[in-house]
């Protein structure tokens, strides 16, 4: 149970939450708290040392407080900020480079992609469907957690606790 937990949580809500900001352009808080509880629950219950969630919490709080300022800047959505904190608890110090470097290269296609889209001309029923329309805004913004959500995805294989549930 323990194991299906650890490969379920994670992978659950990443895709709900790119889903939902898909759609929505909002990233719900309780994808984050979620994340946030689900971490400390499997890291006391797998027998994370002490000092390995006390990593992985400064990796969370120092991803809060770089995307806090890139939040007050403009730059992203407070729901990716939490999001990539959340995340980052998850990764830690070791898996948190590679998160960052898919996250920009997912980031930048999901951001060339929209602006192609935006520049076609669409007619029919998909034309009038609200979650595309705010797609295709000309002055809309990125849904930035899909590709926060799909880097996650990508480096989850490499954490602890993926690790962790392959020796349960």
């Amino acid at each position: 149970m323990l194991d299906f937990a650890i490969l379920a949580i994670f992978p659950g809500v990443m895709v709900f939450a790119a889903i939902s900001d898909m759609l929505t352009m909002r990233i719900p808080n309780l994808a984050s708290i979620i994340l946030a509880v689900g971490f400390f629950i499997l890291a006391l219950a797998t027998g994370m040392q002490w000092s390995a969630v006390g990593w992985h919490t400064l990796a969370g709080v120092l991803t809060l407080v770089v995307c806090f300022v890139m939040f007050n800047m403009g730059w992203i959505g407070g729901g990716d900020a939490k999001l990539a904190a959340a995340t980052a608890l998850w990764l830690g110090f070791a898996v948190l480079p590679s998160y960052g470097v898919f996250a920009s290269i997912f980031g930048g296609v999901l951001t060339l992609g929209i602006l192609q889209l935006r520049n076609m001309a669409m007619e029919g029923p998909l034309s009038s469907t609200p979650w595309l329309a705010r797609l295709r805004e000309k002055n809309g913004g990125i849904p930035y957690g899909i590709a926060l959500a799909a880097a996650g995805l990508m480096v989850y294989p490499d954490t602890a606790l993926w690790i962790a549930a392959r020796s349960i």
